[in-house]
């Protein structure tokens, strides 16, 4: 076990909108450490989402994260030659990580030209409720309370 505790790297608010979220959503939309391009690739999707919908498309990324973020998740644990899924809450951290991963990955695995037209689809959709990331949250809660009767053997 560790003598001390991880130090979170803070990270810098974007110049756009100076928001914090936008930053973290950003380091994980970026590939090879392209940030730049993956700042690009952002602010354009964002802009189609104004564009399409007509309101601001910031508010829209925020509320569709919002609407993909889980509450609870199950994690499998082994009890006496059994593994079981056991219903959990996610942390507060984890369920922000969950959302933004789910996003960028079901606008990756979207038909579209280019990424920023796919992930703008995704925002649109997700805010709507609907999309693979919003779909994907309600399995993993449908799973959770599928299972809730093994919810006893929690740590």
């Amino acid at each position: 076990m560790r003598k001390t505790k991880v130090k979170k790297i803070p990270l810098a608010p974007d110049a756009r909108y100076n928001d914090l979220m936008v930053t973290r959503f950003i380091n994980n939309l970026m590939w090879e450490g392209k940030k730049n391009t993956a700042f690009n690739l952002f602010y354009t999707a964002l802009d189609r989402v104004s564009k399409t919908t007509g309101e601001n498309g910031y508010e829209i990324w925020k509320k569709a994260l919002s609407n993909v973020t889980p509450a609870v998740e199950v994690r499998s644990r082994r009890i006496g030659g059994a593994t079981f899924q056991i219903p959990a809450e996610v942390r507060a951290d984890r369920k922000v990580s969950l959302s933004m991963k789910w996003l960028i990955r079901y606008s990756r695995e979207r038909n579209g030209r280019s990424m920023s037209e796919k992930l703008a689809n995704e925002i649109i959709a997700a805010s709507k409720g609907e999309g693979g990331a919003y779909k994907k949250k309600e399995d993993t809660h449908r799973m959770a309370e599928a299972n809730k009767a093994f919810a006893h053997f929690r740590v």
